[in-house]
């Protein structure tokens, strides 16, 4: 059963990072990696900063959380993240057999969950990720739209 309450607790706490990315020059986008109701891991996307292409909030959250579980299996995890994730990140859930994705926003260009790619639909993954999105919709495609918009100025 889904708690909206808690599920936004959590995606307030990915909107908080998305709110660093953005003020770094990095594409709003924050994660949250929760086992039970234990934070984990929290980020954002660190592209720019870490001068590397895989450094999306996603994919940092999962690294996080394989080192402090010790194991790069990742179960009975939930991840939390402000946009809906791109197909590497998706992918990188499925590796790490993560049990939940919830996500605000979604990605017209490049999700890889609903909008472009169903990558978590595939009948031949031997793992499944159930997905819930929408949670705090508004306010994570606002601060993405807000980040495109002041770029194109």
């Amino acid at each position: 059963m889904i708690n909206k309450e808690f599920d936004e607790n959590y995606m307030r706490m990915a909107l908080e990072e998305a709110e660093k990315a953005g003020k770094g020059g990095e594409v709003p986008i924050g994660a949250i990696l929760l086992k039970g109701d234990q934070v984990l891991a929290k980020d954002h996307n660190r592209c720019i900063e870490l001068s590397d292409p895989t450094a999306h909030a996603e994919i940092l959250v999962l690294r996080k959380g394989g080192e402090i579980l010790k194991n790069y299996r990742l179960y009975n995890t939930v991840m939390y993240v402000t946009a809906e994730p791109c197909p590497m990140c998706v992918s990188a859930m499925i590796h790490s057999r993560i049990s939940r994705l919830v996500f605000g926003a979604m990605e017209p260009k490049f999700g890889a969950v609903e909008s472009k790619m169903k990558l978590l639909d595939n009948d031949v993954l031997n793992h499944k990720v159930k997905v819930d999105w929408g949670i705090l919709e508004k306010e994570c495609a606002e601060i993405l739209k807000d980040f495109f918009k002041e770029r194109r100025v």
